[in-house]
């Protein structure tokens, strides 16, 4: 069957080379580096001292080279922050050839063949595959933001916001963004701590809409109080970054959740480990919690 092909032209390559490549990465990014194979992809991201993250990116591993697949209006700056921490590393980082061009491919047989690598989405084997070359490979056209929102997959900048949103907030610890048996990167301890704790109170989760749901940014309130802001939409589905003890506790008062004007419905993704927080008060008392 023949596959659902989509020209990303948000995305821009960097190239990170040279002896030092795999073990500089691997000390700075949130996802496993040196034991990465050749042909294979990590999804990972730089943070911020703090624990959010700056920028996230496929890194796919060339031989003794790494494509770092990024947004386009964010690959400028993530080569100046990855010069910034290379101090005395071997490492070459540069954009790649321009005639490389970035696809997403879904819902058929792997696309590839003549120059064009493929290589399987590590997030979630439903996302399909990630397309780097010249030319357009064959297969149908295709919505990709359709399809990522409606399996779940929050993207980075529409989503959630850089520099503000911890790597469990984008569910980069459901979906291997975040290897935590490495040892120590940029804002390590904060988001291992998170892990330990179980703190992350607000998640990037699905929304329907009873209508066309509003554009990114949009304040959603459950039962009359702010929980979060609405994230990228394809009619009536969409992403929200949100509060889901504000969600539980609204929807357990009988209080509607709406996106401006829009009622939606609130859904974890399927493909998570993770379910509504309890309720602490009934779970010192003993009681099962009411979950939505």
């Amino acid at each position: 069957m023949s596959a659902r092909i989509a020209s990303l032209t948000d995305r821009r390559l960097l190239v990170v080379s040279g002896p030092d490549a795999a073990h500089f990465l691997h000390n700075i990014v949130t996802c496993e580096i040196e034991a990465l194979q050749p042909g294979k992809a990590s999804f990972g991201a730089l943070l911020t001292p703090q624990g959010k993250i700056l920028f996230d990116f496929f890194v796919i591993r060339r031989d003794d080279r790494f494509l770092l697949d990024v947004a386009a209006d964010k690959a400028e700056e993530l080569a100046k922050r990855l010069a910034f921490y290379r101090l005395r590393a071997r490492v070459t980082v540069e954009p790649a050839d321009p005639q490389w061009r970035i696809f997403a491919a879904w819902g058929g047989d792997q696309p590839g063949g003549g120059e064009t690598i493929a290589i399987a989405d590590p997030r979630l084997a439903q996302m399909g595959y990630r397309l780097y070359g010249p030319a357009a490979p064959e297969g149908e056209a295709g919505d990709y933001d359709a399809h990522r929102i409606a399996l779940g997959m929050p993207q980075g900048g529409l989503d959630y916001p850089f520099a503000d949103t911890f790597p469990h907030e984008a569910l980069m610890d459901q979906f291997g963004g975040v290897d935590f048996a490495k040892g120590c990167y940029v804002g390590q301890e904060v988001v291992s701590r998170m892990q330990h704790r179980g703190t992350a109170r607000s998640r990037v989760v699905m929304v329907e809409g009873d209508g066309a749901l509003p554009a990114i940014g949009t304040a959603i309130t459950a039962g009359g109080k702010t929980a979060g802001t609405m994230g990228s939409s394809s009619g009536s589905q969409g992403l929200a970054l949100l509060r889901l003890d504000r969600v539980r506790d609204a929807t357990e008062a009988g209080g509607a959740v709406k996106a401006g004007d829009t009622s939606v419905a609130v859904n974890i993704q399927p493909w998570t480990g993770f379910d509504w927080p309890q309720d602490l008060r009934l779970a010192a008392a003993g009681e099962a919690p009411s979950l939505l």
